[in-house]
């Protein structure tokens, strides 16, 4: 007997299926819906988030360093003075080394700040309960006072307070309201 106005109740595993599926689907949409559930929960974990803006950070800073070797082949005069006596393939390998271990340095200080500001905002973010404001600028401030700590408390609160400035900057951005133009 249904009742008007109340929603239909049925046992967890039971619920009525999708159009077009039949009651032998029922077994695989359970263990998509298990394996989903596990997948949500570890990219809700702040490990995850931290492991994920690390080696995002790793790549984005290895590209920009990539970008960058291409303008930083300074003084041909210097270049011809350290690079002489090689023959092309040896000058070749010599750069792409170069590039290599620049690319290799920028990414572990573009991985360390994400990993660092992605670790602390989500712990921030767990600890209060709350998805607002606070959370990436106090990350910010924390993050950029632990990267700034070995130059002294001057540097570290203006690093702590820079960093939270531009956390606050890009949150906003991204936090915008989308226009209506349609």
């Amino acid at each position: 007997m249904s009742l008007p106005l109340v929603a239909p109740m049925f046992p967890a595993g039971m619920e009525p299926l999708p159009p077009g599926m039949t009651e032998e689907d029922r077994a695989q949409l359970l263990e998509a819906k298990k394996y989903q559930g596990w997948m949500s929960m570890g990219m809700e974990s702040c490990a995850a988030k931290t492991v994920i803006a690390g080696v995002g950070g790793l790549g984005i800073g290895a590209f920009f360093s990539l970008m960058s070797s291409s303008f930083a082949y300074e003084d041909p005069l210097l270049r011809q003075s350290t690079q002489a006596g090689m023959n092309n393939t040896q000058k070749a390998r010599e750069i792409f080394k170069e590039m290599g271990r620049e690319m290799w340095k920028s990414g572990k200080g573009f991985g360390k700040v994400g990993a660092l500001f992605a670790g602390i905002e989500c712990v921030i973010e767990g600890y209060r309960a709350k998805n607002d404001m606070v959370n990436p600028v106090a990350a910010g401030f924390v993050a950029g006072g632990v990267l700034a700590r070995n130059s002294g408390p001057k540097a570290a609160l203006g690093g702590g307070l820079a960093f939270a400035a531009f956390s606050a900057a890009i949150d906003l951005f991204l936090r915008r309201e989308p226009s209506d133009d349609d």
